[in-house]
């Protein structure tokens, strides 16, 4: 298969698993969490007088790092691939003249379109409206975006080769990022959680959180990540069968 291909293709590939992975039932009831962020930054900023900063730390890590955006990205990221595969479509696009890191590459940048405006958004706004300054609104785009980003490309190959990756997905955010990374300082290196929180208490000028590892490290371990899992979906592709 050709190396190269025309930018339109790749384009109409990702415009397609765009409008594949948001149908309307998922988009209106995640869009709902991702409203609850603003509703939460409203809050802080009409009741939580006496301890706002602390009130709305918590909303960018306990509800939009720890939840809102994890549960977004396992939802429409194991959907880029998997729903094709399950339903036995994906070979149309596998068929394509499109070589097979870029296939995996539209899947990824049709979830981080998809996540973003859904989960990430809604969470920067909610920092907004809390009333804490701006630097609390960059930790919340910065570390929204890069556990998106860190998400989505892992989900993506997880949706293409294992059934019910939505229960595999919850269990590795359950049991992984928020037991066994919270307790563990060994396994919190490893944690695109821990990492992404570590970021974003860096320049919201938090206080580090447990287990945190240098704002560098924070940044740079979830990239390594997105390539490292891209390239086994792009492996995936090539070697798996598709029916």
């Amino acid at each position: 298969m050709t190396s190269t291909v025309a930018p339109s293709s790749f384009r109409t590939v990702w415009w397609v698993l765009v409008r594949s992975i948001s149908t309307r039932g998922r988009f209106a009831g995640l869009s709902l969490l991702g409203l609850g962020a603003i509703a939460l930054g409203l809050a802080v900023h009409l009741t939580h007088a006496g301890n706002r900063p602390g009130a709305a730390w918590s909303l960018v890590d306990s509800y939009g790092l720890s939840l809102l955006i994890p549960v977004v990205a396992l939802v429409f990221a194991s959907a880029a691939l998997g729903d094709l595969a399950e339903d036995g479509t994906l070979v149309y696009l596998w068929l394509r003249p499109l070589p097979r890191w870029q296939l995996a590459l539209a899947a990824f940048a049709a979830a981080v379109t998809v996540v973003t405006p859904v989960a990430v958004l809604p969470l920067v706004v909610g920092a907004a409206v809390s009333g804490q300054g701006f630097r609390l609104v960059a930790g919340a785009a910065a570390g929204g975006m890069l556990e998106t980003v860190a998400y989505s490309a892992v989900f993506c190959g997880l949706g293409l080769r294992v059934r019910r990756a939505l229960v595999w997905g919850l269990a590795y955010l359950l049991i992984w990022e928020q037991a066994v990374a919270r307790v563990s300082r060994g396994a919190a290196r490893a944690s695109l959680y821990i990492n992404t929180r570590s970021l974003a208490a860096f320049l919201a000028r938090h206080p580090p959180p447990v287990n945190a590892v240098a704002w560098s490290t924070g940044l740079i371990f979830p990239l390594v990540v997105v390539l490292v899992a891209v390239a086994l979906t792009t492996w995936s592709l090539d070697r798996g069968e598709v029916t």
